[in-house]
């Protein structure tokens, strides 16, 4: 084995630059040990041999065994005690620690190395037979949850029951004879179960063990936290094996976790509980009530002085506030882990600035210190803590938009629109949500679907107006004829209070009490001046009202990069006049019906030149397909019919003649246009004029962008291009303003990408469709994709949803290709992207990457943005 690969470091060869190999954990407790602080020893079996143990068929072979005996052996030379041996026993602690901090991995093991005859010897060498009995029935009852899966809640049920045959209610309250009658329990216990007896060999105990933190890296929770926080399934994680140390050895003995400063609100103060004769999971489990580290001062004021010092030092060797877990043993401290704590957003802000002020990393530093998703947290409203607490959870679902919502329920969006009107605060509860339930979706406090997933239209369009929503909730069973929904067996009726917590998923049947978000605080509005200063990229924002384009300039948008003009037509009169559009057999009554939307369609684009003070603003044309606009239901028909004055048989024929099957690649985009050129010319009337009006008022001077979407061909982008031309060419000769324009396309079909040189010989500007190009590329529909994907996720075929996080290898290519060929036919053109992925911040980095102009997302998620830019030029400057 001399030249073997190496699996196995004692913390003393590690140090803190070693995550990748050695974990999070791992690193961290070496490099406490090279500062000279005092940690238990041990060892930690590398990520390496997580990544053997999968190739392996999900086995430790037995290289990797021999080498963990191996520093098992050096782990006994260094304590100066022997695995398994009663008269002077080494025990252990078994921990993962993945290279990124993972909530929802394996467990802590805790005193391996116990067994019938070692735990009389250790009774006898401590003097104290209780605690002895105690650690060993702690043993059992962890390594049979932990690594044998059995049920935790029987174990308690079984404590429970002799508790009440003793009548005593404290765990503290149980005699050593009580201890060993629970161990003789636990074990019958574990034998009827499993059909074996519980291992004895300590040497068994720990490969077992080993081994589930291996399997840990798998579980279904593991799974989905990564996909979430796009940490690679490659990584794996480590095992640390550390000896142990006893806080429930007495009085003089505790446990306790720590943070160098407050994790909520970023003050820079000690914060963090201990418990007196405990052991670590004591205090995670709330099963005693611990005390403030403050009261640590009083009981134990050597100890106090001597963690505190401790904290000092870490924090100022971290750079960062560290979390960290210690455990007293007979009166001497130990420090078992460090790791820079998970904190809330208003935190991280407040102690990335606190940490400039006090000289301790730079501006820079302090940039790349805030996760830009956590901003999110910052910008809705939030529930009120104490409240929250006391609220009961009636259901999960997906946490697609941020924010916190309390309203009565209704279900549709005609009653949302109508109890918004009498003053009502209303929670939408849908199967799914489609755009015509637009309205009632803008005045909603929250949006509830059954069906969807996180890029569901329900979650695209709450995150684009800020509005809180919970998709995806498949518990529900809703009632539409009843007017009501049930959920964990009770029913909640129309006008019943419901909250939501679209950052969590939760879902509350009853109403709590929320809090406004308070965006212009300093530590905000520094950290984000800091992040503008260094970023590359512009960021616009998606934005259809004059409302929302205002809420995107207020967070910092440079311009908008989508403004979707058919969202314009769903109101009132509009939609009236756009389906006698549609039903109209000639040109002459299409361009009647267009007539009466162009006024409405010119406000709209002068509300929007207003709202963004004279910056871009790139105008989509019509995009979907003309059947999004008449009504399925047969009443509704009936009722349209006379509205718009033509024969119920008649709008049932233009129904059924515009069904498609794959309506996403049909009759819609530039096509529409293509067929009907009169609807770009009312388009183009509108901008232009909106344009001319709002420069003549003097205050802006305005240069309109007109993007023509769906192209994949040069020739239909020059047709529509040449229509649009001629139509603003003759207004702005008329009105006697001198106003130069653009016209460019969206890329969202993966020929326009292939032939972006020739696309370019027309296109002013390119801006990246990346929902529809994912489509197009992968070749599944974002709406039907939430049905199989999950199969995928979990035969690891995909790691992330390539509608949240774009696929930088595919669709990214493309991207790539299209920027390189649109910049070799025309070297000045302007490149943006306008999906959904243009506020992730993996996203966001990649656009830094390929040299992108500008990104542009939901008005909500330009704060992320902006500092996901700062941070992609920080650590790839171009």
């Amino acid at each position: 084995m001399a030249n073997a690969h190496k699996y196995v470091y004692l913390f003393s060869e590690g140090n803190g630059s070693m995550k990748e190999l050695l974990g999070g954990k791992g690193a961290n407790l070496a490099e406490m040990s090279n500062l000279g602080m005092p940690v238990p020893q041990g060892f930690t079996v590398s990520t390496e041999a997580c990544t053997q143990y999968y190739n392996d068929g999900r086995a430790i072979n037995a290289d990797i065994q021999a080498e963990i005996m191996e520093y098992l052996t050096k782990l006994e030379e260094i304590t100066g005690k022997k695995f398994g041996d009663p008269k002077n026993p080494l025990l252990v602690s078994v921990r993962s620690g993945a290279r990124a901090s993972m909530p929802g991995m394996m467990d802590t093991i805790l005193n391996l190395g116990l067994n019938d005859t070692v735990v009389e010897g250790f009774a006898e060498i401590t003097n104290n037979p209780r605690f002895a009995y105690d650690s060993y029935r702690r043993f059992i009852q962890m390594f049979s949850d932990v690594v044998m899966e059995l049920s935790k809640k029987r174990f308690e049920e079984i404590i429970d029951a002799k508790k009440a045959e003793r009548g005593i209610k404290l765990d503290t309250e149980m005699t050593t004879e009580d201890l060993k009658d629970l161990v003789i329990r636990f074990k019958k216990f574990y034998k009827d179960e499993k059909g074996v007896d519980f291992p004895t060999d300590p040497k068994t105990q720990l490969m077992e063990a080993v081994k589930a933190v291996f399997r840990s890296w798998d579980n279904p929770r593991a799974n989905v936290y990564r996909r979430m926080n796009e940490i690679p399934y490659d990584w794996g994680t480590a095992v640390n094996v550390q000896s142990m140390v006893f806080g429930n050895s007495g009085d003089n003995s505790g446990t306790g976790v720590a943070f160098t400063r407050n994790p909520a609100t970023g003050e820079k103060a000690l914060f963090g509980e201990y418990l007196i004769n405990a052991q670590g999971e004591d205090v995670v489990a709330g099963v005693r009530t611990p005390s403030p580290i403050s009261k640590l001062h009083e009981e134990m004021p050597e100890v106090y002085d001597q963690f505190a010092a401790i904290a000092t030092k870490l924090e100022q060797h971290y750079k960062d506030m560290q979390d960290m877990e210690f455990t007293i043993e007979n009166g001497k401290l130990y420090m078992l882990q460090t790791r820079n704590g998970k904190r809330t957003a208003a935190a991280a802000l407040k102690v990335a600035v606190d940490l400039v002020d006090e000289g301790m990393i730079s501006e820079k530093e302090a940039v790349l210190r805030v996760e830009p998703k956590q901003l999110d947290s910052l910008l809705h409203p939030q529930f009120d803590p104490a409240a929250l607490k006391k609220a009961e959870v009636i259901g999960k679902g997906l946490a697609a938009s941020p924010g916190a919502a309390c309203g009565k329920v209704v279900f549709t969006a005609e009653d949302a629109k109508a109890w918004h009107e009498r003053g009502e605060k209303v929670v939408l509860v849908r199967l799914e949500t489609s755009p015509e339930d637009i309205e009632g979706m803008q005045v909603a406090q929250g949006i509830l679907t059954v069906r969807g997933g996180m890029t569901s239209h329900a979650a695209v369009v709450a995150r684009g107006m800020g509005t809180c929503c919970v998709s995806g909730c498949g518990d529900i069973v809703v009632d539409y004829a009843a007017k009501k929904f049930s959920l964990s067996g009770k029913d909640y009726h129309e006008g019943d209070f419901i909250s939501i917590d679209g950052s969590t998923g939760n879902i509350y049947g009853e109403a709590i009490a929320t809090v406004p978000a308070d965006v212009g605080s300093g530590d905000f509005g520094r950290l984000m001046a800091w992040a503008d200063e260094y970023r590359q990229l512009e960021v616009y924002t998606n934005a259809d009202t004059p409302k929302d384009a205002a809420q995107g300039r207020s967070f910092g948008a440079q311009g908008i990069g989508l403004c979707r003009t058919e969202h314009m037509f769903f109101e009132g009169e509009r939609i009236k006049a756009m389906r006698e559009m549609i039903v109209a057999d000639n040109v002459d009554d299409r361009k009647k019906a267009l007539a009466k939307i162009m006024p409405y369609q010119q406000g709209d684009f002068e509300g929007l030149y207003e709202a963004m003070e004279g910056h871009p603003v790139v105008i989509r044309f019509l995009d979907p397909p003309l059947h999004e606009f008449l009504p399925t239901k047969e009443e509704d028909i009936k009722e349209i019919a006379g509205e718009i004055g033509v024969t119920v048989e008649k709008l049932k024929n233009v129904i059924e003649s515009l069904h498609e099957f794959n309506p996403m690649m049909g009759h819609r985009g530039c096509r529409l246009a293509v067929s009907y050129p009169e609807i770009a010319e009312m388009q183009t009337t509108a901008v232009i004029n909106a344009a001319i009006a709002v420069t003549k008022r003097g205050k802006y001077s305005i240069e309109p962008n007109i993007m023509i979407p769906l192209v994949g061909e040069v020739k239909e982008l020059k047709y529509v291009k040449d229509v649009v031309t001629a139509t603003a060419d003759q207004i702005i000769a008329e009105s006697g303003v001198s106003m130069k324009y653009q016209v460019g396309t969206m890329i969202e079909i993966p020929r326009a990408a292939l032939t972006a040189d020739e696309i370019a010989k027309e296109a002013e500007f390119f801006s990246f469709g990346t929902n529809d190009l994912t489509q197009m590329t992968f070749g599944f529909s974002r709406d039907d994709a939430g049905k199989f994907l999950d199969y995928y996720y979990e035969k690891k075929i995909y790691e992330s949803d390539p509608f949240a996080h774009l696929d930088q290898t595919g669709v990214g290519k493309l991207v790539e290709m299209a920027v390189t060929l649109g910049r070799k036919t025309r070297p000045e053109i302007h490149l943006g992207i306008c999906g959904e992925h243009g506020g992730d911040p993996s996203s966001v980095e990649f656009c830094h990457k390929v040299g992108l102009d500008y990104v542009s997302c939901s008005p909500f998620r330009v704060p992320i943005a902006r500092l996901a830019a700062a941070q992609a030029a920080i650590k790839n400057p171009r």
